[in-house]
């Protein structure tokens, strides 16, 4: 078989085959719209909580005014009791609970330090930060008033009671994610993620489709079978991962730093790598089912160790050394570094040789695999 006859076959099995397909279009497309929404309002905010206020004086309530000012919590109920408080919590009425102490106004008098509990629901991290931060925001504000007042009570000037209570002033300014949001940090690691796994998915779907027949596939040799399957599937992703980092990006208002040539260079080991690892799966498992179940199965392990959303300083050697045998670990530090991080070529260069070794290891292990099981075959 001529090499523009092997072209149109590897085309028409791709195109025809509704699966793959889906995969591909169906699971880029709706993946790029589906997992940003839960982080487009960048942090979850008016979270319902409820007081306990066993105070009950001017200060206390003052401090209840405060905490619902604060765009993080909501007062929806007030409780007389902790567990009233509690069985509201637990009925999911609120997500977190304010116990303002008995004596809070005496205790700020005689310049005590009162203590205020907080809770709120651990099961989900953004909620649950967003509740502590909001009231200890509140809290914190409260308690350098009340030491401004006592020490301009005690005859300091304003300038310098407040000087004294904060003599370094806090001047914060983001690195890399200006907005502080979740979009910017998860969104552009995660999205170079799925087009791994759906890449190493439609590869290994196709290859287990063909695998167990007989066609245009069994009389041409693994080497020229796979490199043209990988430059048809390298250029369908060129298109889609320009989307993703394209139009995907400025939807959401996503860094844009790196160069469309960056971007493609460092793109065609990464495709090359995964397209190669889907045609090992899909020689290697039994069905062409598993395929899918294995890829996805894989995804949570591979996005906790690639390093942005824990350091690899603390993960341990064995899982980090197995994380970087795919090509999404080297990837998301590549991609991350110069798209969102403005790093220049210098600096990506040890991820885009990783890229490479990765790609020509990946690609050995699919022509002998391929050429074993054609042995087989025959």
């Amino acid at each position: 078989m001529n090499l523009w006859s092997l072209i149109q076959a590897e085309l028409k099995a791709l195109l025809t085959n509704p699966v793959v397909m889906l995969t591909v279009f169906g699971g880029v497309v709706f993946y790029s719209f589906l997992y940003p929404l839960p982080y487009s309002h960048q942090t979850p905010l008016e979270q319902k909580i409820t007081v306990v206020n066993l105070d009950l004086s001017q200060t206390s309530y003052q401090l209840e005014r405060m905490v619902d000012a604060t765009p993080q919590v909501n007062i929806v109920r007030r409780d007389s009791s902790i567990i009233g408080a509690k069985q509201a919590f637990l009925n999911g009425d609120v997500s977190g609970i304010l116990v303002i102490p008995e004596h809070f106004y005496k205790d700020l008098l005689m310049g005590k330090s009162p203590t205020l509990a907080y809770a709120g629901d651990a099961s989900y991290f953004l909620v649950y930060g967003t509740i502590v931060e909001g009231l200890a925001q509140a809290g914190g504000t409260l308690a350098a008033k009340s030491t401004v007042s006592k020490l301009v009570l005690e005859g300091t000037p304003i300038e310098e009671a407040m000087n004294q209570y904060a003599p370094s002033q806090l001047n914060m300014k983001p690195t890399f994610n200006p907005r502080m949001g979740y979009i910017d940090y998860v969104v552009p690691a995660v999205f170079v993620l799925i087009l791994q796994q759906t890449l190493a998915m439609a590869t290994g779907l196709l290859g287990g489709t063909q695998k167990h027949g007989k066609g245009y596939w069994s009389r041409t040799t693994a080497l020229k079978l796979i490199s043209v399957r990988t430059a048809i599937l390298v250029m369908i992703y060129y298109l889609l991962s320009m989307y993703y980092f394209g139009s995907s990006f400025s939807l959401y208002g996503v860094n844009q730093l790196a160069s469309i040539g960056q971007l493609l260079a460092m793109l065609l080991p990464f495709l090359i790598a995964t397209t190669a690892i889907g045609i090992w799966l899909g020689q290697l498992l039994p069905r062409r089912e598993l395929v899918t179940l294995v890829v996805l199965i894989s995804s949570m392990p591979l996005i906790f160790s690639a390093g942005f959303i824990w350091p690899t300083q603390s993960i341990p050697a064995l899982v980090l050394w197995l994380a970087n045998l795919f090509p999404s670990t080297p990837a998301i530090q590549g991609f991350l570094a110069l798209n969102q991080m403005g790093a220049d070529w210098q600096q990506v260069a040890p991820h885009f040789t990783q890229l490479w070794l990765q790609a020509v290891a990946w690609f050995g292990l699919a022509v002998w695999s391929m050429h074993r099981a054609n042995k087989k075959v025959r």
